[in-house]
């Protein structure tokens, strides 16, 4: 069978024809060298078949780059990793504060603003160079949702109600903008009306080459649920303790006593770690 022509059914719901490329390129963006690529796509071209889903051929790379390289394999997880933080939206609320104080802002995460007409609860706020930022957050447990037009237009209208009455009451600051992020991505109406409004939309992977992956990428803010060398359990533990990023285990070692992970184990995670970080 002609590999090309083998369609995939994305996990978006999308059909897609297979591409070898794409293959090599996500895997590459993953840090693996290029003989470990070589060695990936080998063993999974004849596995290919007309309707393999996307998940499939995931799960096959990602098995493989495990084997191979652990570090690629964390990096190769990262977005099926942001959605593994739900189905609370605030670790990944958390996280979006922790990248913008990376930027040079300060951060408040969950506060709540008065407006003219009512009060609002702001996932993040953000301030720098005498501008405050209000961020709404939208966190999705699946990539099949989008953020369609009407997002963006109720959060501009919170902004603007927030903004008049900020603006107004003497604060040390200008309310200067919203912002709208989410872990999944936004409509081509979505994209015009916050053009439109001057609204910032932030995602995966938009502002192209801007995004949340590039971003974490880039700052080294990876959350615990990429780490291999922890189980989906201890993953879940440490969440609900409140400790969203791997370097917060970096600071504080000690804290694996607290989960009951012996020393042998906590010396592989922070080695995991420390590669995964360049720290």
């Amino acid at each position: 069978m002609d590999k090309n022509k083998v369609i995939v059914k994305k996990k978006s719901g999308h059909l897609e024809p297979f591409s070898k490329q794409k293959l090599e390129e996500s895997l590459k963006k993953s840090g693996a060298s290029i003989q470990e690529i070589q060695t990936i796509v080998k063993s999974i071209y004849p596995l290919i078949y007309d309707g393999i889903s996307s998940d499939v051929i995931y799960g096959k790379a990602f098995f493989l780059l495990k084997k191979l390289n652990g570090v690629s394999a964390s990096k190769y997880s990262l977005k099926r990793a942001i959605f593994d933080l739900g189905p609370s939206g605030y670790p990944f609320e958390k996280l979006i504060g922790a990248l913008l104080r990376q930027k040079g802002y300060t951060t408040k995460v969950s506060e709540i603003l008065q407006g003219i007409s009512i009060n609002h609860e702001i996932d993040v706020l953000a301030e720098k160079d005498g501008n405050t930022y209000i961020i709404e957050c939208k966190f999705h447990s699946s990539p099949k949702i989008v953020c369609d037009v009407k997002i963006p237009l109720y959060i501009n209208s919170r902004f603007l109600d927030v903004q008049k009455k900020w603006n107004s009451s003497g604060k040390s600051t200008h309310l200067k903008q919203g912002w709208l992020v989410t872990n999944t991505r936004f409509s081509e109406d979505a994209i015009n009306y916050a053009k439109s409004v001057d609204l910032t939309l932030f995602s995966w992977d938009y502002p192209k080459d801007n995004g949340i992956s590039k971003n974490i990428d880039e700052f080294g803010l990876y959350p615990i649920t990429v780490l291999t060398s922890l189980s989906k359990q201890e993953k879940t533990q440490f969440i609900e303790k409140d400790i969203i990023l791997v370097k917060e285990l970096i600071k504080d070692p000690d804290i694996f006593k607290d989960f009951n992970i012996p020393s042998h184990r906590s010396d592989n995670i922070l080695e995991e770690i420390k590669k995964l970080c360049n720290h």
